[in-house]
């Protein structure tokens, strides 16, 4: 049986191993997240963690992240990610960055990146 609720879904990256995911997962349990991936990885390696997340993404859920460049390094990317977001009706949340696409001002986000 399916998930029956929306779901906050967070994602923690840090790129080496002498850094510490404690901060960004408490800020992700803050920000009321469900479930939370976490990996220590470079931005440009596989990531595995993110793709499981990415998997157990639904329709309506949203994936949490504390800062834009955690979820991507390069700005393609992140496009890239957000197109699929937004392919699937999933809503993304940058929360140092103040992003939320389950916003007018975060779906203007979503837009303004076709210009």
């Amino acid at each position: 049986m399916g998930k029956s609720v929306f779901m906050k879904i967070g994602y923690a990256r840090v790129s080496t191993l002498d850094q510490k995911l404690n901060p960004q997962i408490d800020a992700l349990k803050n920000a009321g997240c469900d479930e939370i991936y976490e990996e220590k990885k470079s931005g440009v390696a596989d990531r595995e963690a993110l793709e499981k997340a990415l998997g157990y993404l639904r329709e309506g859920d949203t994936l949490v992240v504390t800062k834009l460049d955690r979820l991507g390094r390069s700005l393609k990317k992140l496009l890239e990610l957000i197109e699929e977001f937004k392919e699937r009706s999933i809503h993304f949340q940058s929360l140092d960055d103040g992003i939320d696409t389950s916003t007018s001002v975060g779906n203007f986000f979503l837009s303004v990146k076709h210009r």
